[in-house]
């Protein structure tokens, strides 16, 4: 950050004062050029402060209850050493461009989508780089990608509060963000890293997605708390945000991941969101 001058501005008043494009405390646009290909109404970020909740789940399950509203629809995706939407929705084609950019593989359900995996000549290969050249890719995601006219672009962000997330932050148009967790210990402290990180960057926080919530028993229907008992709604009360949705372990979502067609979800746990999207 740029160290502040003496020049009788403070950050409050510098973006009305005569010298507001030179002080060196005006906050500076960092948004990154959309590709000119690209229209795209609402970016909705989908983050996590920790691995293993399912974030990735919860990305493609936004983006199908979109798509069932007749909304069109992309999911970039922004996990960059670990990504999983392609394989999710049964895509395993190499994305293609031309000297206007990338085009975006489409699934069945009409959702396009970008990912690293689309990039590589097999899909297993493991991408060994530094962060600045992620952060970089996952900018040219939104600058290159021609992604067309869309209503929602969901970004499955990597977990925590590194390079990537910043990028994104920082370079994409974020309307808001929904925080992924889990019902465990530590979530109060990795929700409020998440959290803290966004109001930070001034993006609003939409709310949470507990997953992994509960257990239903096939035969008598209790809800089982493998993981514990939740504590989201504490948490969210706390934090002055909305609960928008408690995802049990459901064993149909896991088999159509496994089958490699989330293009087919339907992922009632989460339809309280769609009015905090319109």
């Amino acid at each position: 950050m740029a160290e502040e001058q003496n020049s009788g501005c403070s950050p409050e008043s510098c973006s009305s004062c005569a010298h507001a494009g030179s002080c060196s405390s005006a906050k500076k646009d960092l948004k990154a050029p959309a590709n000119p290909y690209s229209q795209v109404k609402k970016v909705i970020g989908v983050v996590s402060g920790k691995g293993g909740v399912g974030k990735s789940m919860v990305t493609a399950s936004l983006a199908r209850m979109m798509v069932q509203q007749g909304y069109s629809v992309g999911i970039l995706d922004a996990d960059i050493t670990g990504p999983s939407i392609p394989k999710m929705y049964g895509v395993h084609g190499s994305a293609v461009g031309s000297e206007a950019g990338m085009f975006p593989c489409v699934a069945k359900d009409g959702t396009k989508i970008m990912s690293v995996n689309l990039l590589l000549e097999h899909e297993s290969d493991p991408v060994i780089w530094r962060g600045p050249v992620i952060a970089g890719v996952v900018t040219q995601f939104w600058t290159d990608v021609m992604w067309g006219d869309l209503d929602f672009l969901f970004v499955d962000m990597p977990p925590g509060t590194g390079d990537v997330p910043l990028t994104v932050f920082q370079s994409l148009p974020v309307d808001g963000v929904v925080i992924v967790t889990s019902p465990q210990d530590l979530v109060q402290m990795i929700v409020e890293k998440a959290y803290n990180m966004a109001k930070k960057m001034n993006i609003p926080v939409l709310g949470l997605v507990e997953n992994y919530s509960y257990l239903e028993c096939p035969d008598c229907g209790k809800k089982i708390s493998v993981f514990g008992e939740s504590h989201i709604d504490e948490i969210a009360e706390k934090l002055g945000v909305e609960v928008l949705g408690k995802m049990p372990i459901d064993p149909k979502l896991a088999e159509i991941v496994e089958q490699e067609k989330f293009y087919e979800a339907d992922n009632q746990y989460l339809k309280n969101i769609i009015d905090k999207f319109n």
